[in-house]
């Protein structure tokens, strides 16, 4: 079997759930991505292509593992039922660099918050030694389990750091869980690439976040950083090719995060 076919049986054989199996099409994509956060290319992924559960996901990265196509070093984060295929080292070479905007829904407009970087700093700091605990415990084939810990964390704040953005949204959850982004201009950053393995091109999306436009000038140390960033640790594999990084501008009647 080819690697593109290798890794599609074990989405197929892994994730399935009652009777659907992923799409040849998600299975390349759902390949691409794991083999990104393999290479450091993005620090985690968030699996949400259906509902199959932790354990499955957790079935199908030993899998991965086994038959070498992923990194031993990966583990799954079940964050309060959020099912994440991390790379650790790649979650803490990334959270220095990130900006928070507070997006609450009492605020007129999104604004750049100091006071939440700092405390989002103490929460990854918090994630990333139970993350490097729990590797140095050595018990594959089992997910590492979050649930009362990050019950006051804001869960969209902390996924913007494992996906790797430059840019994380909060807001206050005892408030509301609404934000202040309806109708406000945002800028869209997506980063494309070309998966190469067994030698038959499938383009992928491998980033895609939105920082309010208002803000470009206040966040654009962070965005050059993760381009940079993103570029240096491209040309240092070739599994995946053709990097695209594209900028668009949307507004929308309402945004959920």
């Amino acid at each position: 079997m080819s690697v593109q076919e290798l890794f599609v049986a074990a989405a197929r054989k892994c994730l399935s759930v009652g009777r659907k199996s992923l799409s040849v099409s998600q299975s390349l994509d759902l390949a691409a991505q794991v083999s990104a956060v393999s290479l450091g290319l993005k620090p985690a992924l968030l699996y949400d292509s259906n509902g199959a559960s932790v354990a499955q996901v957790q079935q199908y990265l030993s899998s991965l593992q086994s038959l070498q196509l992923a990194s031993e070093s990966l583990l799954i984060l079940d964050l309060n039922g959020n099912s994440l295929i991390v790379n650790a080292g790649a979650v803490r070479s990334n959270m220095e660099q990130v900006a928070v905007v507070d997006v609450c829904h009492s605020l007129d407009k999104p604004a750049i918050s100091e006071a939440q970087r700092r405390g989002l700093g103490s929460v990854m700091e918090g994630l990333l030694q139970l993350l490097e605990g729990f590797q140095q415990l050595h018990e594959p084939g089992k997910p590492l389990c979050i649930q009362e810990k990050c019950e006051e964390w804001n869960l969209c704040t902390v996924f913007g750091v494992l996906l790797g953005f430059p840019v994380t949204y909060w807001f206050d959850q005892a408030e509301s869980f609404e934000n202040c982004l309806s109708m406000t201009p945002l800028m869209v950053v997506t980063a494309s690439a070309t998966w190469q393995a067994g030698g038959t091109g499938h383009r992928c999306r491998l980033y895609s976040f939105s920082v309010p436009a208002a803000l470009q000038e206040e966040t654009q140390s962070e965005l050059e950083n993760w381009r940079l960033r993103l570029l240096e640790r491209f040309e240092q594999q070739n599994v995946l090719k053709d990097l695209s990084i594209s900028r668009s501008t949307v507004t929308l009647p309402s945004v959920t995060l």
